[in-house]
């Protein structure tokens, strides 16, 4: 009975996931769904996107989060529309939440949307969003065994960013072994080792995303 009711929890989403995916189509709009464990520098790496990019692209960004409005009024200080979803305790974000979200929204004003999840390695993976992309975000104090001990994030994500790698060497982190392990999950998976504190590597992240959004 739970396999059913699951099942036809995410039908249900990919349904609305689907509307979503015309609705940006529609606007020429390329979507980022973020997805990391809480800590990693989802907000951190927005911020330094915003800032990157600022020059280039019309950006927007939904952040999801359990209860709080914090990350939402750090995005907001960047001058790009920024809307906060509260899941009142659900550990994921839904394809149904990011439609509610989109009226509050001028899609044609906007060349990239980010989508901030919530802080999570396990639920976010299995709900789409509409996305154009699913990136990653892994950070070195995690450990780099994560790819094996959570394949289904890494299976269904574009693109790995390896955060806080200014860390290493103080941290049990093997950069080598962690790009390893998620090539063997998946082999084409873009990696991209940086440091949102130190700036090193982001502009690696940064011509990923304009290919991104070239190619569209």
């Amino acid at each position: 009975m739970e396999i059913k009711v699951l099942r036809d929890i995410l039908e249900a989403n990919e349904l609305i996931a689907r509307q979503n995916r015309q609705l940006f189509d529609r606007h020429g709009l390329y979507v980022v769904n973020l997805m990391a464990s809480p800590g990693a520098g989802k907000t951190s790496l927005l911020e330094r996107t915003l800032e990157g990019l600022g020059g280039e692209f019309r950006m927007g960004v939904i952040t999801g989060d359990v209860a709080t409005q914090l990350d939402a009024e750090r995005l907001g200080r960047h001058g790009v529309p920024v809307l906060q979803i509260s899941t009142g305790g659900e550990c994921h974000l839904e394809a149904r939440m990011i439609r509610r979200a989109l009226d509050d929204f001028d899609l044609e004003g906007l060349d990239i949307l980010f989508i901030e999840n919530v802080g999570n390695l396990i639920c976010p993976a299995e709900f789409v969003l509409g996305e154009d992309a699913r990136v990653m975000i892994l950070s070195t104090p995690e450990g780099d065994d994560k790819p094996e001990k959570y394949p289904l994030m890494f299976r269904q994500s574009r693109a790995l960013v390896i955060n806080k790698i200014d860390l290493l060497g103080m941290v049990d982190f093997d950069l080598d072994k962690a790009k390893e392990r998620a090539w063997r999950i998946k082999p084409k998976l873009a990696i991209f080792p940086l440091s949102c504190r130190t700036g090193e590597g982001l502009e690696a992240w940064f011509n990923w995303l304009r290919k991104e959004v070239a190619s569209r």
